[in-house]
């Protein structure tokens, strides 16, 4: 295969920003998420720098994929300004209380239609860790995945990756075309000109939905869940207040009173019977209830 048929998918997350100000509002039985604020994920940001240096090399062809309302339209921007050809927003409100496992089918689905040589993401969220839907969408469609990636070299038949181990090793690991390769490390994002984020404003966004799949809308969303979705409790909007503990008790007694909330420990004592004398006293009790005679 020439390299100048490379065809490599980006795939870009969203991820909460950690940095103030953001807070979580409570309304009745849910959690608003108004006042946090979504930032791309810096490790996809990582795997699309290492394929637009791929684009720049050997002229590959760069797609980014964004899954999500229309507010990734914004990272998809960032995408083209940086030197992406060609961007694809897939949303459908069909996709809503889904799971990974019905993730996967819509993601593998865009993998069978855009046929791409590799597909590169990130190989952590930074909010919330693991994801797993790249690597099953990648299973899914018989395509191997190289995962925790630090770089990646090109041969004629396929990618050689230097993955991270455990405890700091490094792994070669090789794979043929076509390949998913989810990167840990990599180099910096390059930072877009001027002139090239005035061009991305007008750049056009593809907008996929679930008939563009063909995908039926009960191997989706919630009715396509693996997991069905139990109940949930939002937080107290009051914080539990807690008795401050006497100045005057000692420092690990004072410990103890704020672990436990300000609740004592209740005061009792303990009796020790014998086998007979416990027998005797329980059958006495089960007589006066009535349910025995």
């Amino acid at each position: 295969m020439s390299y100048k048929d490379l065809h490599i998918l980006v795939l870009l997350r969203e991820v909460s920003d950690p940095r103030p100000p953001a807070r979580v509002i409570t309304r009745g039985a849910g959690i608003s998420d108004r006042g946090l604020r979504r930032v791309p994920n810096p490790a996809d940001l990582v795997a699309l720098e290492e394929a637009l240096v791929l684009k720049d090399r050997l002229g590959a062809r760069v797609t980014v994929l964004a899954v999500g309302p229309a507010r990734l339209d914004d990272t998809l921007r960032l995408a083209f300004s940086m030197g992406a050809d060609r961007g694809i927003r897939f949303w459908d409100h069909g996709l809503e209380g889904g799971d990974a496992v019905a993730d996967t089918r819509s993601l593998a689905r865009i993998l069978t239609i855009l046929s791409p040589t590799l597909v590169f993401t990130g190989n952590r969220l930074a909010d919330r860790g693991d994801d797993p839907v790249p690597a099953l969408a990648a299973a899914a469609v018989d395509m191997p995945c190289i995962g925790a990636a630090i770089s990646l070299t090109l041969n004629k038949n396929g990618v050689e990756g230097l993955r991270k181990g455990d405890r700091g090793s490094r792994q070669v690991v090789a794979a043929p075309f076509p390949c998913a390769v989810l990167f840990d490390e990599g180099a910096t994002p390059r930072y877009p000109s001027v002139e090239a984020v005035t061009a991305s404003l007008i750049a056009s966004i593809e907008e996929w939905e679930l008939a563009d799949l063909g995908l039926p809308f009960w191997e989706a969303g919630a009715t396509g869940a693996y997991l069905a979705t139990a109940e949930y409790g939002a937080p107290r909007p009051d914080p539990v207040r807690v008795v401050t503990p006497d100045p005057q008790l000692p420092a690990f007694e004072r410990i103890i009173s704020l672990l436990s909330g300000g609740i004592k420990a209740r005061e009792g004592r303990t009796l020790s019977v014998s086998a007979e004398d416990t027998v005797e006293g329980l059958w006495r009790i089960l007589s006066e209830e009535g349910l025995v005679t």
